[in-house]
């Protein structure tokens, strides 16, 4: 079975096939002359209108280099008229506003906490650490699960 083409390239290609196979075999296919002089004059047409998307697809791909060039230099200008105003007007001016920065505010101040009052501290417990046990020979008290020790 012959797989279906999906794309235009693929369609007119599949045309021009059909078309020359058509051509070679006129002397055998004499009932299908004017179909297939039909099919030549729109394969020409529909090779033309290719050709004319090809080159229309390049222009659209030229104008949109342009355009974004165009871009970005009018971004730059454009910052650098922003920074010009704003060292006209001030950074606090409202005029900014018009056009279409925002004047600087300043930032909120955070609500002041109310201190918390300072009650009556608990002092911590004071205990002694009890002095070390040794045994009747001074030395560290032998420990009696480890039988090394012992």
């Amino acid at each position: 079975m012959i797989a279906k083409e999906n794309t235009k390239s693929g369609k007119l290609g599949k045309l021009q096939r059909l078309s020359a196979a058509l051509n070679a075999n006129g002397a055998d296919l004499p009932q299908f002359e004017g179909s297939r002089a039909q099919l030549a004059t729109l394969l020409a047409q529909a090779q033309e209108m290719a050709k004319q998307q090809a080159a229309a697809t390049a222009v659209k791909q030229e104008a949109s280099q342009q355009l974004k060039t165009l871009l970005t230099e009018g971004e730059r200008l454009g910052t650098v008229l922003q920074l010009a105003v704003k060292q006209h007007y001030g950074i606090r001016a409202e005029k900014l506003a018009e056009f279409g920065m925002q004047p600087f505010r300043g930032r909120p101040r955070k609500a002041a906490a109310p201190a918390p009052t300072p009650g009556p501290t608990p002092h911590p417990p004071t205990t002694t650490p009890p002095p070390p046990t040794t045994g009747g020979t001074g030395g560290p008290v032998p420990h009696a699960a480890n039988p090394e020790t012992a």
